[in-house]
């Protein structure tokens, strides 16, 4: 057993078995003076009867990679990965981790000390109760990741929550942690004798670790290297762990850890390929949450489920042709399956992931639909065997399915335009959360903003996760596109669409903003300020540059207001709401001088409302109020308000009242709205800045490799890595012409413009660019239509010369029709 911690003390009467001791740190010691690689070396081989190990035989090796001041670097650990491949370690246990899981060096030492049948155990992290903390290595498929629960089964505060957030924007995370052990007030070795308790997932990581260690050693040695590797031996407890009543997947994976089912699984084990989980059940809830909570129908983005493939038969596999989906009746023939998959198992996992839609058929349908997903791996053969080695997985899928909601309960969450650490050093919302100042929690409704995700649920909404640009969704489908702290640019065809969505087809648009770029120098504020101002100039709104900070009241409901931003611009016509802040901006230094000088606070516009067109939006300069991720107060409440007017027209007397419409538009020049940074190369953490437009398979299945809706794109679907080409009946398979698109031009603001708003006309009409908006839409069918005519006209004028020809030969003669 290899612990990686802070070491231990050579004579530490609590050990009988510590082989060998060494330091990777810059400190000249090889003792713990921490207490905390003491501790975890205890609960796996402590002797002493008060805090006894799970396995008291086990051969300690401990590696000292933290100094006495808990600092490591990614270097020690690589020496000291390397070192533990060398001497042949069995197991190891890491109860550390932290949120960067692109430290490339760290991550592909971590596969290779696994290629090298090394099973790692580690622990999930101690960021809980948020979801979308897990910390890394724990969180990589290859790696046992521990999370903690106490004595009466419930999982603990701290213990981090999943989905993993490697996967996002573009598409979904895996289920982690793997299983659950006791983490709250274990017993352990103290520094130099006697015992202690500790919580945390540091403390469930060496019981998990323990527990290993005995199914180890039970089987027989001659065997063990061929039956026990990293996917058999958590297969063996993810199978054999204990599901609990209560907890989510993302919160307990498979359940707690259970010692004597494992051994069962392993006695009798033969390698093979198993899938994790292998059961996506809808109707088992809280346990498939949030899958449970929302049914599928027909029309909706894909549904995607990444579940994991253990290969127990060799640290390479492969799969064996396309997974395959097989309905348990006629109805499940209204599911569509598509799937993408490690097509390469290294080392000992891959992935599947499920897109699922309903079919267009089913758009009434209310029922179950049930059926198996099979997928077959094969390895090559082990020593001494001739053929390959081969496993068919099967996943269980028991979903539900609801007809079609009405447009005005749908609403799309953008995912695609959402950056998080890493890879960008992207800032918190809250400027107020200086020991946690890194967005790292995915920025997705089912991790830091699942509780949005709830509330909308219980308020009757459906809700839907767009991956793609805003080029890929049919607008005539949603209530409202919900757009919450984005970091990432725009595609000029994405600003076209979202007017001509917003002005002609009626959806609704929501934003929630907020700036926190201030004492530090991050890639972006909290969300891109510049790039919102883009998508939104259409419409006549811009954010300002201030971090507004303070507490404010509407109708009864206490809310604060951390690290906001304000509205500079807004049509006439419009509601905006104001209220006093102090500004923590550069800008702000000022004012907050004079403020305390006994000078009254400006009033800052947060929130404004307007009908645009055919459809509505409202902006609210804050989203620290929707993310659980250190939230103060929640304004779930301004959101059902916000969504009654974006989505149902439905006007809030407070928030419409008379006293704060505009007559007059706020305005300020563009030369003055915030600016972007130009000494970054924001290519680098981008998903637009030098990229191209393309529909992911996060999106309907129709426009996959396309660019999306209204673009006049047709033709051959883009072929993406491990999709097959999709014949969607609609000729997409045949090549054409592609028109280009032009970014309509806003008019400037001329010194006639008495309102002094440069878009003011566009948002009444009276200006309105239709023709560059709508043209491509009636060109094409007009030119078709005047050459049928001027076709038919050539026709009739032939026929008639032959009438005449013919006019007295032949009395009784008929023309064939």
């Amino acid at each position: 057993m290899a612990i990686f911690d802070t070491g231990i003390r050579a004579d530490h009467p609590h050990f009988r078995n510590i082989k060998e001791r060494t330091n990777w740190t810059n400190e000249d010691t090889l003792n713990d003076n921490l207490g905390h690689g003491t501790f975890v070396a205890g609960v796996i081989a402590g002797v002493d009867a008060e805090c006894l190990g799970f396995a008291p035989d086990t051969e300690i090796y401990a590696f000292r990679v933290f100094t006495d001041a808990q600092v490591s670097y990614t270097s020690w650990f690589l020496d000291a990965f390397n070192y533990a491949i060398a001497t042949k370690m069995d197991v190891l246990n890491l109860s550390i981790g932290g949120p960067d899981y692109l430290d490339l060096p760290f991550v592909e030492k971590v596969w290779e000390i696994t290629a090298n049948n090394i099973i790692m155990v580690s622990a999930i992290g101690n960021d809980g109760p948020l979801y979308g903390t897990l910390n890394n290595p724990a969180d990589q498929s290859d790696i046992i990741g521990v999370g903690g629960i106490d004595y009466s089964d419930h999982i603990a505060s701290f213990s981090s929550r999943g989905m993993s957030t490697w996967e996002l924007p573009h598409g979904y995370g895996r289920v982690k942690p793997d299983v659950v052990a006791y983490g709250r007030e274990i017993m352990g070795s103290k520094i130099s004798t006697g015992c202690k308790s500790l919580s945390g997932t540091s403390v469930a990581s060496p019981v998990v670790a323990g527990v290993v260690c005995l199914l180890v050693s039970v089987i027989p040695e001659s065997k063990r290297k061929d039956i026990l590797n990293p996917a058999s031996m958590k297969q063996a407890l993810v199978e054999g762990a204990a599901k609990l009543s209560g907890p989510n997947m993302y919160e307990q994976g498979a359940g707690r850890v259970a010692l004597l089912e494992s051994y069962e699984i392993l006695k009798s084990y033969q390698p093979r390929a198993s899938i994790f989980p292998n059961v996506l059940d809808f109707s088992d809830c809280p346990y498939s949450w949030p899958f449970c909570r929302q049914p599928l129908y027909a029309g909706a983005m894909p549904v995607i489920f990444n579940a994991t493939i253990l290969n127990g038969m060799g640290v390479i596999g492969y799969v064996d042709g396309p997974p395959t989906w097989h309905p348990s009746d006629e109805e499940g023939n209204l599911l569509s399956v598509h799937f993408s998959y490690s097509e390469v198992i290294w080392p000992w996992t891959g992935y599947l992931a499920l897109h699922m839609q309903i079919k267009e058929e089913g758009a009434q349908y209310s029922g179950e639909i049930e059926g198996n997903v099979t997928v077959k791996v094969y390895s090559p053969p082990s020593q001494g065997e001739k053929s390959p080695r081969s496993s068919t997985c099967v996943l269980q899928l028991r979903l539900k399915v609801v007809p079609t909601p009405p447009r005005s309960k749908r609403i799309l969450w953008d995912q695609f335009h959402s950056i998080k650490y890493p890879p960008g050093y992207i800032p918190r919302d809250s400027l107020d959360v200086r020991n946690d100042i890194l967005d790292w929690h995915g920025d997705h409704l089912h991790t830091n903003f699942h509780l949005v995700f709830n509330m909308l649920r219980d308020s009757g909404y459906y809700v839907e996760t767009l991956g793609s640009p805003l080029t890929c969704f049919d607008a005539h489908q949603y209530g409202t596109l919900l757009l919450v702290d984005l970091e990432d640019e725009y595609f000029e065809e994405e600003i076209e669409k979202l007017k001509g969505d917003v002005i002609n087809s009626g959806l609704g648009l929501a934003v929630f903003d907020d700036n926190t770029r201030s004492w530090w120098t991050p890639v972006t504020g909290g969300a891109n300020v510049p790039a919102l101002n883009d998508l939104l100039a259409p419409f006549g709104i811009a954010f300002g540059d201030k971090i507004l900070n303070g507490d404010f009241s509407m109708d009864g409901e206490q809310s604060r207001y951390a690290s906001g931003t304000d509205i500079v611009k807004f049509p006439r016509g419009g509601y905006v709401h104001s209220f006093p802040f102090q500004d923590s901006s550069e800008s702000g230094a000022t004012q907050n001088v004079l403020l305390s000088a006994g000078m009254t606070k400006a009033d800052s516009p947060i929130l404004g409302l307007v009908e645009v067109g055919e459809g509505r939006v409202a902006v609210y300069g804050d989203s620290n109020c929707l993310d659980s991720s250190h939230m103060v107060t929640s304004c779930y409440w301004l959101l059902r308000k916000i969504l009654d007017f974006t989505s149902g027209n439905i006007r809030d007397p407070m928030l419409f009242s008379p006293s704060v419409k505009q007559d007059n538009p706020l305005y300020i020049d563009d030369n003055q709205l915030p600016s972007r940074r130009t000494d970054v190369n924001f290519s680098t953490y981008s998903s637009v800045v030098g990229k191209e437009l393309i529909c992911r398979s996060d999106s309907r299945f129709e426009v996959w490799g396309t660019k999306g809706y209204n673009l006049q794109v047709r033709g051959r679907n883009r072929r993406l890595p491990g999709y097959p080409v999709i014949d969607l009946g609609r000729g997409l398979n045949s090549t054409a012409e592609v028109f280009p698109k032009t970014r309509p031009k806003l008019r400037e603001k001329g010194k006639g413009d008495s309102s002094g708003n440069g878009y003011l006309g566009l948002l009444y009409r009276d200006e309105l660019d239709m023709p560059m908006l709508v043209a491509s839409h009636w060109l094409a069918p007009a030119v078709i239509a005047v050459a049928g005519i001027l076709l038919f006209f050539s026709f009739w004028r032939i026929r008639q010369k032959r009438r005449r020809r013919r006019k007295g030969s032949s009395s009784v003669r008929m023309a064939n029709p």
